[in-house]
């Protein structure tokens, strides 16, 4: 059994890519896993200063919701990141999180695995690059984390669009894995 920490990074009630962390979530539940799924919609998360305080004390000087929720990673043995794709990128709210998160970074975090789950009005297959390697960027801060798994649902633009998809039956796959 696995402590499972998923993130929901847009800001969209009952967005594609927060309908695209549901499917994962139940899927990893068929195993008995521990799944907790936290939303960035109601947080609030100010930029990093890049002071390196954190570096002396793992705990971040800027008293916001990010503390909180780099505790839940701390703990985490799967982090699973979901994300639209804004301009070919992860959502400005996730790439804060993950500046915010430089408290781990001196810490004995548990996680290992990464999972990137994404979806993007753009049809083609590239779109989420940049935002697999910003987050290949963060993890390579963590010697024993790697990226263990990505999806990405294209064409999706407006709310719902991504149901009956296809994509979230591999989604939900991908969860049932993690045992």
């Amino acid at each position: 059994m696995k402590n499972i920490l998923i993130i929901s990074t847009s800001l969209r009630k009952g967005s594609n890519s927060e309908t695209l962390a549901m499917s994962f979530a139940e899927g990893a539940k068929t195993n008995r896993n521990n799944v907790e799924t936290v939303s960035l919609r109601d947080k609030t998360i100010n930029f990093c200063r890049g002071c390196l305080s954190c570096q002396k004390t793992q705990k971040c000087v800027i008293n916001d919701d990010a503390n909180e929720i780099s505790n839940k990673m701390l703990n985490a043995d799967i982090i699973v990141f979901a994300t639209p794709i804004y301009y070919y990128e992860m959502s400005g709210q996730m790439k804060a999180l993950l500046d915010r998160a430089n408290p781990l970074y001196t810490t004995d975090y548990k996680f290992r695995d990464v999972y990137l789950l994404s979806s993007a009005a753009e049809t083609e297959d590239t779109a989420m690059d940049r935002a697999i390697t910003g987050l290949e960027g963060w993890i390579a801060c963590f010697e024993k984390a790697k990226l263990k798994g990505v999806l990405l649902a294209k064409g999706v633009t407006n709310i719902g669009d991504i149901e009956n998809n296809e994509i979230l039956k591999k989604a939900y796959e991908m969860g049932t894995n993690i045992s």
